[in-house]
């Protein structure tokens, strides 16, 4: 199995466990307001659903031989934080099966992009701009896909934030030591 190959089956098996976790949920605990977050646990599923669309374009961008680095139509940095707001806002009303089919869509025209991806570009270096809680930094994008594909798991853990005894019952699925690295670095403790 190729690397790309393993971080798809990687995303699938991750995806298929988020929707089951998203599609148990109910409305009430839908509406829970994420400790250490201006979000609530609803608009984590509307972060997944959309975040796609930008990761695609970078992957493109890199096929291309451009500047990993996403930038807005008039040349500035991509502010990461500014729209993945904007997107979480407008789909606060969404039901979660509408948000979950959005990111069906986002994701297979996602993984067109990945899989068209070469063991060069895997090489190359990509420069993440960095977002409210982390500096910007370069890695190739081999090592960005190998984080980048736990994406999933790692908003379940912040989900689960607001809803006490819901890791637990995940046991291993939340268990990775790259999603508590990341939960390190977003969600510092005192």
């Amino acid at each position: 199995m190729s690397q790309l190959d393993a971080i798809v089956a990687e995303l699938d098996a991750h995806r298929t466990r988020f929707e089951h976790f998203c599609l148990s949920l109910t409305a009430e605990e839908l509406e829970r307001p994420v400790p250490g977050s201006t979000w609530l646990i609803r608009d984590f599923i509307a972060h997944l659903a959309t975040i796609d669309a930008p990761v695609a374009e970078m992957f493109r961008a890199v096929r291309r031989g451009e500047d990993a680095g996403l930038r807005t139509a008039d040349g500035n940095r991509f502010d990461v934080d500014a729209w993945n707001e904007h997107r979480v806002r407008e789909r606060r009303e969404h039901s979660v099966a509408a948000l979950l089919e959005e990111a069906r869509r986002e994701r297979d025209l996602l993984k067109r992009d990945l899989l068209a991806l070469t063991d060069d570009d895997l090489g190359r270096p990509i420069r993440f701009a960095g977002d409210t809680k982390r500096p910007p930094a370069t890695v190739s994008l081999g090592a960005y896909l190998r984080g980048w594909c736990k994406h999933d798991p790692m908003h379940v853990v912040d989900m689960c934030r607001a809803l006490p005894g819901r890791a637990e019952q995940l046991g291993a699925w939340l268990e990775d030591p790259v999603v508590a690295r990341y939960q390190a670095a977003m969600n510092p403790g005192p």
